[in-house]
């Protein structure tokens, strides 16, 4: 479907693909909600200063 400029405004589809799109997006959405964990991360950078020191030092290089 399209507006008076013909652009499209709407899709039209057969409620079973419909279904079947929404199973194939439930699926991914709960996929990436488990693959992303940040204490996957944890430890994974060595720092060798102090993060409020740097960010306080690289601050005061801009003024």
């Amino acid at each position: 479907m399209t507006d008076e400029a013909m652009r499209p405004v709407a899709v039209l589809i057969d409620y079973q693909d419909w279904q079947q799109i929404e199973k194939i997006l439930e699926a991914h959405q709960s996929q990436q909600k488990q693959e992303f964990n940040l204490n996957h991360y944890a430890g994974v950078i060595q720092l060798t200063q102090d993060p409020l020191k740097y960010q306080q030092q690289i601050r005061d290089e801009w003024c």
